[in-house]
């Protein structure tokens, strides 16, 4: 049985640029650093990092959660961060948008009401 999302990996040529980033966009600091892979651990999940994949925004993307997505779009525009498009609304009060790290990945973040965590098996 697929019990859900529990790492994303994000392709980061410069890892020490990258770490700062996440650090910034995410609020907190890697539990796992090494030259091959940093991770986050991100509410129950895992944000990787990874130096040796190529960037872009035809890979996968996840999309992270957020209590308030207009709150958080206008924390990180004061930080300098890229939004790339409009909050979008997808119906049933969820609300998307996505965000660019420096390399290009897409990263998306959700304000869903109706997401009720399971606890993480």
């Amino acid at each position: 049985m697929i019990k859900g999302l529990r790492t994303c990996i994000y392709p980061a040529p410069d890892l020490a640029k990258a770490k700062a980033w996440y650090e910034l966009v995410f609020e907190r600091k890697p539990y796992f650093d090494e030259p091959f892979y940093v991770g986050f651990d991100v509410g129950g999940f895992e944000l990787g990092l990874v130096p040796d994949a190529e960037p872009g925004n035809a890979g996968a993307k996840a999309l992270w959660g957020v209590d308030d997505i207009q709150q958080e779009i206008q924390r990180l525009r004061t930080a300098g961060i890229t939004i790339v498009g409009e909050i979008q609304d997808v119906g049933g009060g969820i609300k998307v948008v996505d965000i660019n790290d420096p390399f290009g990945n897409l990263v998306g973040l959700i304000e869903n009401p109706q997401f009720r965590a399971e606890k993480v098996q």
